[in-house]
Order: structure tokens, then C-alpha cells, then sequence
């Protein structure tokens, strides 16, 4: 992208870059033109696991509406986050999301950035993905729901259930 804060816009393929999962047989590293391709996939982007609007809002949100979420046809429910894949399954383990939600690990920030959606979140966070949702069909974004700066209300579950 031209422009590092435009993000990308529904029609356009999903960036290929490199994302880390942890299972418990360890640390794997996929490619986003694997991962997204051949399926419908929900994918919400947060500033970090562990923080409070993530944890208490944004992740238990997809968790519960995990059901609604497949019967209205997506094959996998995905966070993304710019924390190390360890972090990110030790957060799953903790919400029970594991099996639910795909914790997808982008701790330098490259997926992320080719997004289009990095912001600077304050000196203790730093560099981090923006609050958002996404739905991507078969590596194409088909819509894209972003937070204003501190906001909670677009990429919620519940939100993105009622308008796709």
C-alpha cells in the first residue's frame, strides 16, 4: 500500500505475509494466502490479549457468538494480535477459546502493517494492530468494520453478525 494508514478495502486480497499459531505441539508459522484461502473467515484485529477491552469485551464476544457466527456460513473465527504466539495461546487457554477462535500471532507487526491497520497505542503498548473486523472470502476482504481510537462498537460479533 501506498499510503501506511490507509487500510485495505473490501475486493482486495488479503496481503500475504507470515502469522504464527501455538498448539500445544508448538509454534507453527502460516502463510495468510494459505490460511485464507478456500474459506470464509471472520477475522478480528486487537491492540494486545491480556488488555481490558480484548479481554473482557472483543474476544468473549466472538467466543459466544461462535455458533451464529458458522450457522451464517464462516469456516473459521480468527483474532489477530501483535503479541508473540506464546501470549496469544497462553490468552486462549485462559478464555477457553481454544478449538473456537484461531489466535493468530503477528509479533512484528508485518501482517499487520501490509493491512493497513497499525496505530501507535501510547507508549505502554506502542506500534500495535487498531481495533477492527473483518470478513474475507477465499483471500478477498469483502468487508472491513474499524474502530475509531478507543472506541468498541463496530467489531463487536454482534455488529458484525447484523450487517453482512
Amino acid at each position: 500500500m501506498t499510503d501506511k494508514n490507509a487500510a485495505i478495502q473490501p475486493g482486495q486480497k488479503i496481503p500475504a505475509a507470515t502469522i504464527h499459531i501455538k498448539s500445544e505441539d508448538g509454534i507453527d508459522a502460516i502463510e495468510t494466502t494459505d490460511y485464507f484461502k478456500d474459506c470464509r473467515v471472520v477475522m478480528f484485529a486487537l491492540p494486545g490479549a491480556f488488555t481490558s477491552t480484548c479481554s473482557a469485551k472483543h474476544l468473549p464476544g466472538y467466543i459466544d457468538q461462535a455458533d451464529k457466527l458458522k450457522a451464517a456460513g464462516f469456516d473459521k473465527i480468527a483474532c489477530l494480535a501483535v503479541n508473540d504466539a506464546n501470549v496469544m495461546r497462553a490468552w486462549s487457554l485462559e478464555n477457553n477459546a481454544e478449538g473456537i477462535v484461531d489466535m493468530l500471532s503477528d509479533p512484528l507487526h508485518e501482517f499487520s502493517n501490509a493491512l493497513g491497520i497499525v496505530r501507535f497505542h501510547g507508549p505502554v503498548l506502542g506500534q500495535r494492530a487498531t481495533r477492527c473486523a473483518m470478513v474475507i472470502d477465499n483471500g478477498v476482504l469483502t468487508h472491513i468494520f474499524m474502530e475509531e481510537p478507543a472506541a468498541f462498537e463496530v467489531s463487536s460479533a454482534d455488529h458484525v453478525l447484523a450487517n453482512i
